[in-house]
């Protein structure tokens, strides 16, 4: 399994907002310290600002800052946004063309381990990944 570019953007976005907690951090801080095109991350900021995990502020001062506390953010709910769009498998498409359809038990195979991935990205808060993580605030912190 690999994760989409853009789900990885959204997880580095919400890290960089929690390590700059209480400041509105601007795209291209966020493009810099995370090696990110700004106009891939512009989607991604749109996105999660949708979703309400993210405060966007418009014009020369404007930026973002997350929507809710980090401890409330969970990564489970951040993937589910990015990822989910896509079908794991052909079998988890309702089309049909798979020929063994009818008869294969990899999809409840699948599917059970898709549950167990997302339960283990619920049980994580943005807050787990960056509270007291000195290395990645060094990484991403705002001078």
């Amino acid at each position: 399994m690999r994760l989409t570019t853009r789900t990885n953007l959204a997880m580095r976005t919400l890290m960089f907002c929690a390590v700059n907690k209480g400041r509105i951090v601007q795209k291209h801080e966020i493009a810099v310290a995370c090696g990110a095109s700004e106009n891939h991350l512009a989607q991604v900021i749109h996105l999660l600002a949708r979703q309400n995990l993210l405060k966007t502020r418009r014009g020369r001062a404007g930026g973002m800052m997350l929507g809710s506390d980090a401890a409330e953010i969970k990564v489970g709910t951040v993937f589910r946004i990015f990822e989910q769009v896509l079908p794991f498998t052909d079998c988890a498409e309702q089309s049909g063309s798979c020929p063994l359809s009818g008869a294969c038990r990899l999809k409840c195979v699948l599917t059970n381990a898709l549950e167990g991935f997302y339960k283990t990205l619920d049980a994580v808060s943005l807050q787990d990944l960056v509270g007291g993580n000195t290395d990645l605030e060094k990484l991403l912190r705002v001078a």
